[in-house]
């Protein structure tokens, strides 16, 4: 009988060998093996598009791979150890994939030997990095992308300069973020649908929403499509397929795996972004929204501005991983971190996630590695508790719009006359919008009371006439331009 059992043991070990060998030579062949097939090779200023690489069907690697569900408590049995044919370990059929045991009590380690490496394309001083892979961009898209950018930079200054003069109530601006904003914008389609953390203003930019439009939200005039409702910078545009901002952090999260899984329902070939800044990875919301995207598949981008610190907390305080692209791996999304303050390589990034989440219909994390140079908001006085030398290191040598326009430049496209002229005119544009939105009535009072319900409960009517009585006893307390 013993005797049996170790021939039977025999056969098994060669048979799952001979089996593991197949399943190795075929994954090697395999279509989903293939790395994005979007990139460009550049190198001594030649671009040519990059040969497919194959790569093993590891856990480790970016390929997807979904382990297969198997009875659970089966019996145990052996699985020969492919490191070495001699020792055998045992496994355990498991939900999820066969588990193999080990004798040896190892830990994983709470860090891995080497950071994750930062996808870049163009160095500090505007030049291509020698053999960077990165999507070809003709003149067109790049001037309108710096443009964007500027435009942008200039909304934001004096935006921010109207707040401290008493005309805004509250502000709170994109500095030092714009490559994240434009070239992601520029990289997606304009069906795709963004769900907004609140710095990325520039995503409406390039979808042609115009100053005036930006100064009648934060004013919040009778032209404002949130009829005043919303605080300052919470923009939304259902024609450009831009979600409203919300006060609440991470809450949008979640909402964008439940959108992209609608729109995988109904076979529609869009993507789904979804923005948030490091301090969100500690809400709830973070990690729910991305368990839900990866285990439904839905097809949703998250796009993740590490910039450093959550209004006074520092990333250090606020997680002990490698930054946020290693939580992906724990959730089973692919995940890339890219230099934030590269426009090129946000671009090429992005290009390159879209496709893959459109034609996988799986979700995709991006870290995008910046800095805020501004302060949280008009609230906030980050001088406080972060030195003002660092902030002036990241508004000049690491400026995403000194060196995208230094690149733009060396290539011929840009000048520094059209940079006064553009910057002259945009200025120009942003002082008569704000003129205009600040002469604009404001919403009706019944704005208030209407949008919320089909039919307005007994409750909300007797509230409204409470309202205007009280307005008519003591007009002198309530703004005149607001009509009754």
């Amino acid at each position: 009988m013993a005797a049996l059992f170790s021939r039977s043991r025999n056969i098994t070990h060669l048979l799952k060998a001979k089996i593991c060998y197949l399943e190795k030579l075929e994954s090697r062949f395999s279509p989903s093996c293939f790395h994005a097939d979007s990139c460009y090779h550049s190198m001594a200023g030649e671009h040519r598009r990059k040969s497919p690489v194959f790569c093993d069907k590891s856990p480790g690697n970016l390929a997807f791979r979904r382990y297969e569900s198997v009875r659970a408590g089966g019996q145990v049995e052996a699985v020969p150890d492919t490191d070495n044919e001699d020792e055998e370990n045992q496994g355990l059929d498991f939900p999820g994939g066969r588990v193999a045991f080990t004798t040896q009590m190892k830990f994983i380690s709470e860090y891995p030997e080497k950071r994750i490496p930062c996808y870049r394309v163009l160095d500090d001083d505007g030049y291509p990095v020698a053999n960077s892979m990165y999507e070809q961009v003709n003149k067109e898209t790049a001037v309108k992308m710096y443009e964007n950018m500027v435009t942008l930079q200039v909304l934001d200054t004096i935006f921010y300069e109207a707040q401290r003069q008493g005309r805004l109530s509250f502000y709170l601006t994109s500095t030092g973020e714009e490559a994240i904003n434009i070239a992601t914008a520029a990289a997606l389609m304009p069906d795709d649908v963004v769900l907004p953390q609140y710095r990325e203003p520039g995503i409406l930019l390039w979808r042609g929403y115009t100053v005036q439009e930006f100064a009648n939200q934060c004013f919040g005039t009778k032209d404002d499509y949130g009829k005043g409702r919303q605080m300052p910078i919470h923009y939304g545009s259902k024609k450009l397929n831009y979600i409203t901002v919300s006060s609440p952090i991470a809450t949008q999260l979640p909402q964008a795996a439940g959108v992209a899984y609608s729109l995988k329902m109904d076979k529609t070939k869009t993507c789904v972004v979804a923005f948030t800044g490091d301090g969100a990875t500690s809400e709830g919301d973070f990690h729910a929204g991305l368990n839900f995207a990866a285990v439904m598949e839905a097809p949703v981008m998250f796009i993740c501005r590490n910039n450093g610190w959550a209004i006074s907390t520092p990333i250090t305080e606020q997680f002990r991983s490698d930054g946020v692209v290693i939580k992906g791996q724990a959730y089973g999304i692919r995940s890339i971190r890219v230099d934030g303050n590269d426009a090129l390589a946000v671009y090429s990034a992005i290009r390159s996630a879209r496709e893959m989440v459109i034609r996988e219909q799986r979700p995709i994390l991006v870290e995008a590695l910046t800095y805020r140079v501004g302060h949280h908001s008009t609230s906030d006085d980050s001088t406080k508790y972060r030195p003002p030398q660092e902030i002036d290191h990241w508004r000049t040598a690491r400026s995403p719009l000194g060196r995208f326009r230094k690149w733009v430049q060396r290539n011929g496209w840009w000048t520094d006359r059209e940079e006064d002229e553009l910057r002259g005119r945009v200025r120009k544009q942003v002082l008569s919008a704000i003129q205009v939105a600040e002469k604009m009535e404001k919403p009706s009072l019944t704005e208030l009371f209407s949008d919320v319900y089909h039919e307005t409960p007994s409750i909300l009517n007797e509230q409204e006439k409470s309202l205007r009585e009280t307005i008519k006893r003591h007009p002198q307390d309530f703004p005149v331009d607001v009509p009754l």
